[in-house]
């Protein structure tokens, strides 16, 4: 039997903190199930990538690492704000998997609740790899470029995702 591990993320952007932890997962499991979280959300300071550009990004990342890609099942799935039923919403659209990866607290406290094996991931030089700095790092014309993958740099060079994340904030002055 093929043995999957589940591994949960808003990926806002993917970065080289996500990549480690994606490879640490597949260390130890035959597969990984890539949980794209909050798929409805796009076009925000918060979440600026649609799940459409966020699978593209990870498949890129993941192409560019040479990891095996029939290996990597990627599945956005929507926010339902009731914590009683996410674990159960997850199940619901992901093949099976028996043990969850993540140091997010409420993610394991979750998955644990439900029964789930739940393993944590070793952080890789966390205060560099943090999609918040890199937004901001975006937002401030910072360098950000050696966070993520170049493939995801220049897929967010591509679909001009600095100007998208700049014209949030004149979005968000206008509306407040």
């Amino acid at each position: 039997m093929t043995s999957r591990g589940l591994y949960v993320g808003r990926f806002q952007p993917f970065h080289l903190g996500h990549l480690h932890a994606i490879q640490y997962v597949l260390s130890h499991a035959d597969e990984v199930v890539i949980v794209i979280g909050s798929a409805q959300y796009s076009h925000r300071l918060d979440n600026p990538f649609t799940a459409g550009e966020r699978v593209t990004m990870i498949r890129l990342a993941l192409d560019e690492a040479k990891l095996p890609l029939p290996k990597f099942w990627i599945i956005p799935i929507r926010d339902i704000h009731v914590h009683m039923m996410w674990v159960a919403e997850i199940r619901g659209f992901t093949p099976a998997f028996e043990a969850v990866y993540s140091n997010d607290p409420l993610t394991r406290r979750l998955f644990m609740e439900a029964g789930f094996s739940v393993k944590p991931i070793p952080f890789n030089k966390r205060h560099l790899y943090l999609a918040t700095e890199i937004r901001e790092r975006m937002l401030r014309n910072k360098d950000w470029k050696e966070r993520v993958p170049i493939s995801v740099f220049k897929y967010i060079t591509e679909i001009d995702g600095v100007g998208r994340l700049q014209d949030l904030t004149k979005t968000d002055k206008v509306h407040m």
